[in-house]
């Protein structure tokens, strides 16, 4: 969008109209609102599923099991944060909704959930990755283990290139043989582990601030040019100093 003909596209109006178009507007905001709070009262009573399988991870001080990672709480979200055996840094997207998460850490303890990032890549460049941006999850590598493969974000090649519709509950073809997804655990009193929810794709956009606020911004997400949503997204220690042109990041645009 150019700025210089941006007002020439809208109304300009009084103050009095403004304020009755956005005591109108505000309307529709709060049915969005009532309908978000159904929504998540009906995920909360989706059926869970038993997780019997042992996963064994690896952290920075060892071998971890999946029950390990409550660390004492009886809540879980995994991250799965797309950073593959061979890469040499993890993938701009998932850095960008870790760098809004990192702040989140105790605010989510002290609610009884622990968070941590999950990916292939040994933990070696695990560690050195998190170092370089500065974050302070626990983050796990399960190169060992089919845990990502099992709840659907890791895929083989070959399963890539048949585009066969296998990412976000079989909806659309995987990305790429990584993929973002976020993989929810309770764990009972007897030590029992139960898988509550996941969530891909655009499923994850709620955990990006940015986007709250760019979807309330005059210009929006402004991303029409760009190759695919999020190009522009980069890691955050290397944004110049003018951001607007196109970055590359690996998630791509799909329905919820």
């Amino acid at each position: 969008m150019n700025p210089a003909t941006a007002a020439s596209d809208h109304d300009v109006v009084s103050q009095s109209e403004w304020l009755r178009a956005q005591a109108g507007f505000l309307a529709k905001e709060k049915e969005l609102t009532r309908l978000s709070d159904e929504l998540a009262r009906q995920r909360r009573d989706l059926p869970w599923v038993k997780v019997d399988k042992n996963y064994v991870f690896t952290g920075p001080g060892g071998s971890l099991n999946l029950a390990d990672l409550f660390d004492g709480r009886s809540q879980l979200a995994t991250y799965h944060f797309m950073f593959g055996p061979e890469w040499e840094e993890g993938c701009p997207g998932c850095s960008h909704v870790m760098d809004h998460m990192n702040g989140a850490i105790e605010h989510l303890q002290a609610r009884d959930v622990s968070l941590v990032l999950v990916s292939r890549g040994p933990i070696e460049k695990l560690v050195a990755f998190q170092q370089r941006m500065g974050w302070r999850f626990t983050w796990v590598s399960s190169g060992g283990c089919d845990f990502n493969r099992d709840f659907a974000v890791s895929f083989s090649k070959q399963e890539v290139d048949s585009g066969a519709k296998a990412y976000n509950f079989a909806t659309t073809p995987p990305h790429g043989e990584e993929n973002p997804g976020l993989s929810c655990f309770y764990k009972d009193a007897g030590g029992a582990v139960f898988h509550t929810y996941s969530a891909f794709g655009r499923g994850l956009e709620a955990m990006l601030g940015t986007y709250a606020i760019l979807d309330r911004a005059p210009h929006g997400r402004d991303e029409d040019g760009l190759p695919m949503p999020m190009a522009w997204v980069r890691h955050h220690d290397k944004y110049g100093p003018i951001a607007r042109s196109a970055g590359s990041c690996c998630h791509e645009k799909e329905s919820r």
